[in-house]
């Protein structure tokens, strides 16, 4: 049955929270430890042969730091999701971990059982998010009049940008998902945009959402 469990890699300097986190996920029931490292540096030389489905990367590592790391990564392991587990909570640094393409953002506070279904939720195509975090996302955008988007448009980029998936986005707004597709297509051409985090931080920046 091993082979259906999640695999996860940690990339966390602080022994005593990795120790924590090894516990707490290799023991749990469906998920497997497969890699532990200190430093980007050190899991960039074996990431590859944990073959991870997910990655709790923190943000303050010796040698390149967890957000200049994701897009490397990525490029060794482009399918794993990334999820952030930092005390860091700047708006800057959650932006850019997004924009650098990771799939959640947790602070160390979190819950071990939010911990364990964020990882879940990730690998179901999710952005699991910290409440206050998500929050403080969402605060951080006031809308423009000028926005080209529909209310409905804006409606679903608002909910991509708190990290929820298309079918979460399509089961709370009771649509279908080829019309969350539709509207998703629709907003990265109004914006001229390529990618979900193009998209948030154009929105953002002009204060569409």
């Amino acid at each position: 049955m091993h082979d259906l469990d999640i695999h996860v890699c940690l990339v966390e300097d602080d022994e005593t929270i990795r120790e924590g986190y090894e516990y707490l996920i290799g023991n749990a029931e469906g998920y497997k430890i497969t890699g532990s490292f200190a430093s980007y540096e050190d899991a960039a030389k074996k990431i590859a042969r944990c073959n991870p489905d997910v990655i709790l990367l923190d943000v303050e590592l010796p040698g390149i730091s967890g957000i200049d790391a994701i897009p490397k990564l990525k490029k060794l392991v482009p399918d794993a999701h990334i999820i952030i587990l930092t005390v860091y909570e700047q708006e800057l640094m959650i932006f850019r971990a997004l924009a650098n393409g990771a799939s959640g953002y947790l602070t160390k506070d979190t819950p071990p059982k939010k911990i364990l279904a964020s990882i879940k939720e990730a690998m179901e195509g999710g952005g699991p998010m910290s409440s206050h975090i998500a929050r403080m996302v969402i605060q951080s955008f006031q809308r423009s009049e000028e926005s080209p988007l529909t209310p409905r448009e804006t409606e679903i980029l608002e909910q991509i940008a708190t990290g929820k998936s298309r079918k979460r986005i399509a089961e709370e707004l009771f649509i279908d998902l080829e019309t969350v597709k539709s509207h998703i297509k629709n907003i990265y051409s109004k914006l001229n945009v390529h990618s979900k985090a193009d998209a948030i931080k154009l929105a953002k920046d002009n204060k569409f959402i």
